[in-house]
Parts: C-alpha cells; structure tokens; sequence
C-alpha cells in the first residue's frame, strides 16, 4: 500500500546523505544509530541510487499496527466460514505471491 493511501498525504521529501553499499555494509550499525535520530541515508551502487534507508516513524507503526488488527479479524472470520488459506489460493500460487501482488519494487 502506498505512503499516499496510508496516510492521505504526500511523503515529504527530506534531503538524504549518500552512502556507498560498500560503506553501509561496512558502518551499517552506525547508520542504524543515525537513522533512529532521524537521518536519512541514500545507499548508492557505483554512485547511482539503489535504496533508502531511513528512520521508522510513529505513524507507520500505528499504520502497521492497523493492519495486522484487521488480518487477524479476517482470519478469524474466514476461521469461522470453515475457509482455509489453501482453499483461496489459486493453484500454483503462493503466500508470499498473494501478499506482494500488484507491489512495485
């Protein structure tokens, strides 16, 4: 689900330092420390940008906390119905395959 869709809003956009994969692999427990105070961190491969690394915020863990609550009121419903994961499942697909459709990496 999207930052938009979650929170109604934009993300904002903060400016994020650039790191070297090989230096954050190298420093990575610094980087963590940095990022729980609130720094951001771009990650580059041969200087272009690969990923973020970036501090968890107080409102994705309500958000996350949200969701986890209504699953497992689905769950419990579907429980309840006698329906089994394996019975939604379209043959061939997979748990992981079903939770990441329609995700863009």
């Amino acid at each position: 689900m999207s930052w938009s869709r979650l929170v109604g809003m934009k993300r904002p956009e903060i400016a994020a330092e650039p790191v070297s994969a090989y230096d954050a692999k190298t420093h990575l427990p610094k980087l963590l420390e940095r990022a729980e105070r609130g720094e951001r961190f771009v990650i580059t491969r041969h200087g272009k940008p690969v990923a973020q690394l970036i501090p968890m915020e107080a409102h994705d863990e309500a958000q996350i906390a949200l969701v986890m609550e209504r699953v497992a009121r689905l769950r419990a419903s579907l429980e309840r119905r006698g329906t089994r994961l394996s019975d939604v499942l379209e043959q061939g697909e997979t748990v992981r395959a079903m939770a990441h459709a329609g995700h863009s990496y």
